[in-house]
């Protein structure tokens, strides 16, 4: 065999052992040392060879469901041995009544007149509010148009 050959083919054992590597461990910096690979030749191999790094990708999205499932299966034993921060993350996670819940607040609706200062303070904060918001998008408008002559557009 030529130099050349044997090269090539150190080469492709490598990317395979650090494709197959991925998927038990979906980390960069582990992976390359448990191959004997370095991040810097990993990655310029991910540069130069579009298959390369489409299975590395889908080696490590595969890793990733690994560790999930490691995951799952150990708080379900965590469950099992009746601790309350993992039946509380399991809870919080997989089940609606105990997840996070958004609480909207809805004022009770009343009948009342507003008195005319009343009506007056809540008029001029509208106009206040709609004043600065044509007044955003004129100085938007304003910034867009010098930055198109900046640039010599």
């Amino acid at each position: 065999m030529e130099n050349n050959e044997v090269i090539e083919m150190r080469q492709k054992n490598d990317k395979e052992a650090l494709v197959e590597a991925f998927r038990e461990m979906p980390i960069i910096q582990v992976a390359c040392k448990r191959t004997g690979i370095s991040r810097a030749t990993y990655y310029r191999w991910r540069k130069e060879d579009k298959n390369f790094r489409k299975q590395c990708e889908d080696a490590m999205n595969q890793g990733f469901e690994y560790i999930n499932d490691l995951s799952e299966a150990q708080i379900i034993n965590l469950i099992k041995e009746k601790k309350l921060p993992a039946i509380t993350l399991w809870l919080k996670n997989h089940h609606p009544q105990y997840g996070s819940k958004t609480k909207i607040h809805t004022p009770i609706a009343t009948n009342e007149e507003l008195t005319p200062e009343e009506q007056k303070i809540i008029m001029n904060a509208l106009n206040l509010v709609s004043d600065n918001n044509i007044n955003y998008k004129e100085n938007e408008k304003n910034h867009s148009a010098t930055l198109g002559t900046n640039l010599g557009e």
